[in-house]
C-alpha cells in the first residue's frame, strides 16, 4: 500500500512559449519514497520540479502539499544573495529556528564549506555544496533536488548518497549521474511527451522499463495498421540502435583497455624508455618523474606516464587535489618543478571548458557553428549543412536562429561539443563535459567520443561516464599521490585497495589452511565461457530476424491481405525483441564477470 502523499499534482497543465510543456500531469510522492525524475532535455523536468516547489504556478490543475510539512528545494542554478555563505545557509532553517547557528556550522563542516566566504569568491563546487547545505539544514519532510551532483567531486557525491539513502522523507531528484540515481532512487517518474509515467523501481530498472513501454506502443500502433508517430519512432529506434552500436563499442573499449594494460606494464619495466623508432605522432605525451609544488604544498610527486595516440585517459579525484594542475603539466601549459614532459608531434588540441567561455551569448546557434559564414559546417574535413549537423546534436530546427543565451545549460554544452567535434583535432581535453546533460545527450556524447579517432583526456566525477569511455584512469588523491590504473572507475575501485595494501617487500606465500585447496587463477566456468563465445553469433542472428520481420510488417497491405499472418509476424517480432534484449544483457553480464574474475586471478 502506497504511503499517503506529502506532495501531489492533479491534472497539471503548463504552457511555455505558447506550446504545452506538459498536460494532465497527475502524480504523488509519499514519505519514504525516493523518486528520480527523468526525461529528455527540454521535456520540462526542471519546470515540473519548480511546480512542486511552488516556484512556478500551474496554468490549470491542482497542487497539493500536506499541511505542516517542511519542503526544501535545490535549484539547478541557485542565486546566493547574502553577505556570507553561513548567512545564506541559515535561510534554509525555519523562521523560528534561525538562531540555531550551530546547525548551520555543523552542516557546512560536513560538506567542507567555509561559511565566511562571500558569494563572489566561490567555485562551482563550493556554490553547489553551500546550496546542498541550505537544502538539508532545515531537516525537511520533502526534498526536491535539481542536478545536486553538478560540480561536486566524488567524495562529496558519495557523502550525499549516504545522506539521501538514510533520508526518511519524500525525495524527488533530477540528475544526469546514472551511478548516483541507481544508488539512491527507489521509484522512477518519467516525463515523456508531456505526461508523467511512474515505475515502482529505481533508475537501475529504467532502461528495461523504457524499452517495454516503447515496444508496447509500437506493437499497439502496428496492430491498428497505422504509421508510427514520428517522435515515438525516433525515440524507440534511436534507443534500440544505440544499444546495438554500443555492443560493438564496448568490445572495442575492452580491446583498447588490454592494449593500455600492456603499455603500462612496459612502462614499469623499462622506466619509460623512449623508442626513437616510433612513428612520428604515435606518442602524444610522455611524462617522466614530474613534480610540482606551491610552497610547502606538494601537488604532483614523481609521476610518470606515457599516453599514446588513441588512448582515452580519465582524470579523477577530489576537488582541489590537483587534477587541473596535472592536466596543465601534461599538456605543456605549465612547466614542472622537476622531471620532464615530452609532447608528440603535430598535435592539434581541442579544449572543452566547463564554464563554456568559448560561446558568445549574443551569437545565434547557427553563426556559432558557421562562424557567420554561409550555411555549411566543415566537420573534420567534410562539409555538412548546419541544420543537418544541429539535428545530430538533438537541436530542433527552430533553435538555429536563437541566441546562445536563450539555451539551457545542457543545450549550451551540446552546442560547444558540436563546435569542438567539427574542428580537426587529434587531442581532445574535456573538463567536466557531463554537467547539465540529460541521459539521451550523455549517450550521444559517449557515441561520438567512442568514434573519435584521436586521444582523449577527460576530467569527470561521473563514474558511469568514466566507466563507459576510458581505457585508463589517473587517480589524483592529494598530497602529491597520483597513480594510473587500467580500465574505468569501477576497475580503479577494485584495484585500489590491493595496490594500497601491497607491502614494499613481497612476503613469501603462506600455506593454505588445512583442508583448503590453494586458489587457482579465477576464470569463467566451461559452460559460461562457451555461452559467451556463442552469444555474438546469436545476437547477429536475432538482428537479422528482426530486420526481416520489420520489413514484412512495413508492407501497408499485409493486414488487409492476411490478418492472421499480420498477427503471427507481430507476435514473432515481440518475441525476437525480448530475446535480443535478453541476449545482449546476458553477454554484458558474462563479459563483466569474466573481467572481474580475471582481475582476481
Amino acid at each position: 500500500m502506497a504511503p499517503p502523499p506529502l506532495l501531489a499534482l492533479r491534472d497539471g497543465f503548463v504552457t511555455f512559449g505558447g506550446r504545452p510543456l506538459f498536460t494532465g500531469v497527475t502524480m504523488q510522492v509519499g514519505r519514504g519514497e525516493k523518486c528520480c525524475l527523468v526525461g529528455r532535455n527540454g521535456s520540462g523536468k526542471s519546470t515540473l520540479l519548480r511546480v512542486l516547489a511552488d516556484e512556478v504556478h500551474l496554468d490549470s490543475g491542482e497542487r497539493f502539499v500536506q499541511p505542516g510539512i517542511r519542503l526544501s528545494y535545490l535549484a539547478q542554478d541557485p542565486l546566493i544573495d547574502a553577505p556570507t555563505l553561513a548567512d545564506w545557509v541559515a535561510t534554509g532553517l525555519p523562521e523560528a529556528e534561525r538562531d540555531q547557528r550551530y546547525r548551520v556550522e555543523a552542516m557546512l563542516a560536513a560538506l567542507k564549506v567555509d561559511g565566511g566566504r562571500t558569494p563572489g569568491q566561490l567555485s562551482g563546487g563550493e556554490g553547489r555544496r553551500a546550496a546542498l547545505a541550505r537544502a538539508l539544514v532545515g531537516e525537511p519532510d520533502a526534498l526536491l533536488l535539481d542536478e545536486p551532483t553538478n560540480h561536486l567531486d566524488l567524495p562529496a557525491i558519495l557523502w550525499l548518497e549516504e545522506q539521501l539513502t538514510a533520508f526518511k522523507g519524500a525525495l524527488v531528484m533530477i540528475s544526469h549521474d546514472r551511478a548516483f540515481l541507481s544508488a539512491v532512487s527507489r521509484q522512477t517518474l518519467w516525463l515523456d511527451r508531456g505526461t508523467v509515467r511512474r515505475n515502482e523501481g529505481g533508475f537501475a530498472t529504467f532502461e528495461t522499463w523504457q524499452d517495454e513501454v516503447y515496444a508496447a506502443e509500437e506493437a499497439e500502433q502496428e496492430r491498428m495498421d497505422k504509421r508510427l508517430a514520428a517522435e515515438t519512432h525516433w525515440l524507440h529506434r534511436g534507443v534500440t540502435a544505440r544499444r546495438k552500436r554500443n555492443m560493438g563499442r564496448l568490445r572495442a573499449l575492452q580491446s583498447l583497455r588490454k592494449e593500455r594494460a600492456e603499455q603500462i606494464k612496459v612502462q614499469g619495466s623499462v622506466k619509460l624508455g623512449f623508442d626513437s623508432g616510433e612513428t612520428s605522432g604515435k606518442l602524444v605525451i610522455e611524462a617522466k618523474e614530474i613534480g610540482k609544488a606551491y610552497g610547502d604544498r606538494v601537488i604532483v610527486k614523481a609521476f610518470s606516464t606515457r599516453i599514446m595516440r588513441g588512448d582515452r585517459v580519465g582524470l579523477i579525484g577530489p576537488n582541489g587535489a590537483g587534477k587541473t594542475t596535472l592536466l596543465r603539466l601534461l599538456t605543456g601549459d605549465l612547466a614542472p618543478d622537476s622531471g620532464t614532459v615530452r609532447l608528440g608531434t603535430n598535435l592539434q588540441a581541442a579544449y572543452f571548458d566547463q564554464r563554456r567561455a568559448q560561446l558568445a551569448p549574443e551569437t545565434t546557434v547557427w553563426n556559432t557553428l558557421t562562424d557567420g559564414a554561409g550555411d555549411t559546417v566543415n566537420v573534420r574535413g567534410t562539409p555538412r549543412h548546419v541544420m543537418s549537423y544541429l539535428r545530430d546534436f538533438l537541436f530542433e530546427d527552430r533553435q538555429a536562429q536563437s541566441p546562445v543565451k536563450s539555451l539551457s545549460g545542457g543545450e549550451r554544452n551540446r552546442l560547444l561539443l558540436a563546435k569542438l567535434l567539427a574542428k580537426p583535432s587529434n587531442l581532445m581535453i574535456l573538463d567536466e563535459p557531463t554537467n547539465d546533460l540529460d541521459m539521451d545527450t550523455l549517450d550521444l556524447l559517449q557515441e561520438m567520443l567512442a568514434d573519435y579517432d584521436g586521444t582523449l583526456l577527460v576530467v569527470s566525477h561521473d563514474r558511469d561516464f568514466v566507466d563507459r569511455l576510458v581505457t585508463s584512469v589517473i587517480a589524483v588523491e592529494g598530497d602529491g599521490r597520483i597513480a594510473e590504473f587500467v580500465g574505468g572507475y569501477s576497475d580503479y575501485m577494485r584495484q585500489r585497495p590491493a595496490t594500497a595494501a601491497s607491502p614494499a617487500t613481497p612476503r613469501p606465500p603462506s600455506a593454505p589452511p588445512r583442508g583448503e585447496r590453494p586458489k587457482t587463477a579465477a576464470k569463467l566456468s566451461y559452460k559460461d565461457q562457451r555461452e559467451l563465445e556463442d552469444l555474438p553469433t546469436r545476437i547477429d542472428r536475432l538482428h537479422q530476424d528482426l530486420a526481416s520481420l520489420e520489413t514484412e510488417l512495413s508492407d501497408p497491405t499485409l493486414y488487409a491481405r492476411s490478418p492472421d499472418r499480420f498477427a503471427k509476424v507481430t507476435a514473432r517480432l515481440e518475441e525476437a525483441r525480448h530475446a535480443l534484449q535478453a541476449a545482449e544483457e546476458r553477454w554484458l553480464e558474462l563479459e563483466m564477470k569474466r573481467e572481474e574474475l580475471a582481475g582476481r586471478g
